[in-house]
């Protein structure tokens, strides 16, 4: 088997997305805590279910980590190609509308109206230039699921955000399982020696295959054994995908994408001290109480090295897929982008 590659350059590549969400973090903007007006929160995507969720969580319950927000305005696309997506933006307009969401015809007239932003756009596509028009206004923005439909994309979004000291964060929701969770902050099974993890891996043909749907599983994946993965295997069926990633230190992690059959989220993490069941899908509640969080501080919990190793472990698994299953490095698929 090929032997594990220097990370030399991946390593610098991820620091510098590091550095910029430092920079980021170091911005002074800060609700006050006596403000008798909510913060302003605008969404632009109407054509995924999150939207409609988190519009729902913000402002119709009363939370501890819910309270001070309000998402006061949408703006709807989305997107226009697949169908799956946009098929669903006029019944969700109609849904934001009932929990005092005004609709906006563009990203500048939601801009004018907002303070921070959740950019929910189902597509990945168009991520990248509404991510940038955020972004040069210096908004704090959480980004769903995919980043972007590319790595190419992925990597211009996290460089855009160090450029224009503007903070981003990202992550699926089932990073706050909350055995994951035990796992990576409080030590629950000692040291991670390796993890196998699984979630549905619907296939959208205009999106790196994982990003589309696998990257729950990716995310849960890099949740317990951290950043660090050198290069991935795949083996690839219609029903199913095997990725097998090699950590720096020799620790095997594997993501299980599941397209046939019964199909849910979970895994197992193996430890110095004890083997874990990382539990199923718990609710949207722990990750909205972390965005709104880091619209708070400007910090992401999520450093920006992890998000953009986990969209590379996917980008270089779409690339042992078309190598018949051969091992490609993190660092190859990352130098291809900078050409």
């Amino acid at each position: 088997m090929k032997k594990p590659v220097s990370r030399k350059k991946f390593v610098q590549t991820i620091s510098m997305a590091g550095v910029g969400m430092s920079m980021a973090g170091s911005r002074l903007w800060t609700p006050p805590g006596d403000q008798e007006d909510p913060v302003p929160v605008g969404i632009i995507g109407l054509d995924t279910s999150h939207s409609i969720a988190f519009t729902n969580m913000i402002n119709n319950q009363e939370k501890p980590e819910i309270t001070g927000f309000k998402v006061v305005a949408a703006y709807p696309y989305g997107s226009r190609t697949i169908e799956s997506s946009y098929s669903r933006i006029p019944k969700y307009k109609e849904e934001v509308k009932k929990s005092g969401v005004e609709i906006v015809d563009s990203i500048d007239e939601l801009l004018d109206r907002v303070e921070v932003v959740l950019l929910e756009t189902n597509d990945g596509h168009p991520r990248l230039e509404q991510a940038l028009q955020v972004m040069e206004t210096g908004k704090r923005m959480f980004i769903d699921k995919p980043v972007a439909a590319s790595l190419e994309d992925t990597v211009a979004i996290i460089e855009a955000s160090k450029q224009n000291n503007s903070p981003i964060f990202s992550s699926s929701g089932l990073r706050y399982l909350s055995n994951a969770q035990a796992v990576r902050h409080d030590h629950a099974i000692g040291k991670v020696l390796g993890a196998d993890v699984y979630s549905p891996a619907v296939i959208e043909e205009t999106h790196p295959d994982l990003f589309w749907y696998g990257i729950h599983g990716v995310e849960t994946l890099f949740t317990v054994m951290g950043t660090g993965c050198t290069y991935v295997t795949r083996i690839h069926k219609k029903g199913t995908d095997i990725v097998v990633g090699t950590w720096e230190d020799e620790r095997l992690g594997t993501f299980r994408g599941i397209r046939e059959g019964s199909s849910g989220y979970g895994g197992t993490a193996y430890g110095s001290e004890d083997i874990l069941d990382l539990g199923s899908f718990e609710g949207y509640d722990p990750l909205v109480g972390a965005i709104l969080e880091f619209f708070r501080t400007g910090v992401s919990p999520v450093p920006l090295e992890e998000t953009l190793e986990i969209y590379a472990f996917m980008e270089a698994a779409d690339e042992s897929k078309r190598r018949g299953g051969r091992p490609v490095a993190l660092e190859e698929v990352l130098d291809n982008i900078k050409g």
